[in-house]
């Protein structure tokens, strides 16, 4: 069973707010159950605060209720503050030690509650692994779940934070914004922008509020992505025998707005890939225009587009490659802007009238993340 670091006083435990020497009365309730709960502020070490709370006294002449602290174990007890509620909010780094008494009208105080102890040893280990999944417009992230098996019982939920991040410099930015909490050991970040690079770290909290150690952090791009997209070979249905990752309005690259998974006629020039079938009923793609290359992703069949996650740093070719049901590509594009830009095809259904794919294409250019890091 966890221990939730309370202290309790005896029967003869110091009122701190009392010069007098004589004896506490014992005829009055003093409060019971108190705990606390520290604040977060994503700082492990430097809680925002903490919030005491306790069982209320039944009598109906008690006034209020004075909140002691010490700052360390062999300090004296100081009054923190008076308050009529049974709550109290301490702001800032709090102290090692709280108590409460109750003040009667005929301003008698009681012996003091039981004492907690702000006990740093409850903070939970930190999130061993992060992974992520890129998607469109959102990132899926997910992690080990040490911190929850490490202490069931004690264990509250996870918080998810996320900054900046620079490609080039393979560098997160300093101010951490936080994304929200959960209990499962992964978080869906949306509303996302495409193409924008973002680093996010995961930790643990306890019940009381501690906040682990961050995780290592990750860096993730969303990118958009479709599924099922139906192409024809040009044989079959010219105009819709050709694909584009990407096409901008003044068709010069990534200059302009960019129209997405562009479905066009085989003949066209400006294409990333076409579609046809050679004269023994294989079905191939065919890198057109200038600076498109294709590698086949690795020797097996993918499970889902989610699978393909770098693209290879080698491997691409501009000559046509075989389309094979489950199998995934890597389509390497070079606009001449001075940075490669990727696409990834999941082959679906491959036949010699049509075929069915999944693409997914990084609009950041230069960065080869495609859909997802392993952990």
């Amino acid at each position: 069973m966890r221990q939730l670091g309370f202290l309790m006083l005896g029967a003869l435990a110091v009122n701190a707010c009392s010069d007098s020497t004589d004896p506490l009365p014992t005829s009055v309730p003093s409060p019971t159950n108190l705990t606390y709960e520290l604040e977060p502020s994503g700082d492990p070490l430097m809680p925002a605060g903490v919030l005491l709370r306790w069982d209320p006294v039944d009598a109906s002449d008690i006034d209020a209720y004075n909140v002691y602290s010490r700052q360390s174990a062999s300090g004296q007890f100081e009054l923190r503050a008076t308050t009529t509620s049974t709550t109290f909010h301490d702001v800032g780094e709090p102290d090692l030690e709280y108590n409460v008494t109750a003040v009667f009208l005929d301003a008698v105080e009681s012996q003091a509650s039981n004492t907690v102890f702000i006990d740093e040893r409850l903070r939970l280990d930190r999130p061993a692994t992060l992974g992520s999944v890129s998607l469109n417009g959102a990132v899926h992230l997910t992690w080990s779940d040490n911190s929850f098996l490490q202490e069931p019982n004690g264990f509250k939920q996870y918080r998810v934070y996320s900054t900046s991040y620079d490609l080039d410099q393979d560098l997160c930015g300093t101010l951490w914004d936080s994304e929200g909490t959960t209990v499962s050991p992964d978080f869906l970040v949306t509303a996302l922008t495409n193409g924008i690079p973002r680093c996010y770290a995961v930790a643990a909290e306890s019940i009381e509020g501690f906040e682990s150690l961050w995780s290592d952090s990750r860096a993730d791009t969303p990118r958009p992505d479709a599924r099922n997209v139906l192409l024809f070979p040009r044989s079959v249905d010219i105009d819709r025998s050709g694909f584009r990752f990407f096409l901008d309005a003044n068709g010069d690259g990534l200059a302009g707005p960019l129209e997405l998974g562009v479905v066009a006629n085989g003949n066209r020039t400006d294409l990333d890939f076409s579609i046809f079938v050679d004269a023994f009923g294989d079905v191939f793609m065919e890198p057109v225009r200038a600076g498109t290359e294709v590698a086949l992703f690795g020797s097996d069949p993918v499970v889902d587009l989610t699978s393909i996650d770098w693209a290879p740093e080698v491997g691409y070719d501009p000559t046509p490659i075989q389309a094979v049901p489950g199998f995934g590509y890597v389509f390497q594009m070079d606009d001449g802007s001075g940075f490669l830009s990727f696409g990834a095809v999941r082959m679906t259904h491959v036949g010699t009238d049509f075929v069915i794919l999944d693409w997914s294409f990084q609009t950041d250019p230069g960065n080869p993340e495609l859909l997802r890091g392993s952990l």
